[in-house]
């Protein structure tokens, strides 16, 4: 008796099926879109990735309801979604199949599913703010720079800049504007979380946060 041929098997010579990719969702895909975009050629995983985790922790302390609805009305933290950026816009248009495909692309997708995971990793290591090269090559007109910065591991620095102390005090006032009492003091306003690839991660400062009042995010 000949048995029929399984359907599972591909005949002799045949190439084998091609598995379709898994979709991604618009958030998914926002977020990577980004993360691909701002991070470095050299496509690290873990520098995408906590790009990723800095956008949704600063999606979720601004209250938007998503990364998407983030991503479209702020562009303080999404330059690439606006800017006409090729990377964003090559994995935005991207199909399924072809981002499966592309390392790079991929690994994106991959760190912006972990940053929106509730058990993620936070590669940002808490950071809510981000550089690269521009904080070496304007090191002295950078903002962050002027406003003082502050490396806690030699680790983060990746490109050989210096801590730069700008210290500042805040007071407690009476109502036509006298200090009254001295709410506290800060050598710099940001410190190192962390850095990968191209990128230098931040959060302020928690003496300037005390002292000031400030949001973590703003």
């Amino acid at each position: 008796m000949i048995r029929a041929a399984s359907p599972l098997v591909s005949p002799v010579g045949a190439a084998p099926r091609a598995e379709k990719a898994p979709a991604i969702d618009d958030d998914t895909r926002a977020l990577a879109a980004v993360a691909y975009g701002e991070g470095s050629t050299g496509n690290v995983y873990e520098e995408m990735a906590a790009i990723a985790n800095v956008l949704v922790r600063q999606q979720k302390a601004r209250g938007f309801a998503s990364i998407s609805a983030f991503i479209k009305t702020d562009k303080t933290f999404a330059f690439a979604a606006h800017d006409g950026n090729q990377r964003h816009n090559k994995l935005k248009k991207a199909t399924a199949e072809e981002i499966a495909a592309d390392t790079g692309m991929s690994d994106a997708v991959r760190g912006a599913r972990n940053a929106l995971s509730a058990t993620g990793t936070d590669y940002a290591n808490g950071g809510y703010f981000w550089d690269g090269a521009d904080i070496k090559s304007n090191y002295d007109k950078h903002p962050k720079v002027k406003a003082g910065i502050h490396i806690t591991d030699p680790k983060h620095n990746i490109y050989g800049i210096k801590d730069k102390d700008v210290p500042g005090e805040e007071w407690w006032r009476s109502a036509a504007g006298a200090k009254t009492k001295l709410r506290g003091k800060w050598d710099y306003k940001y410190e190192s979380t962390a850095a990968y690839g191209g990128t230098i991660f931040w959060k302020y400062n928690d003496d300037f946060v005390k002292a000031t009042n400030n949001k973590v995010y703003d």
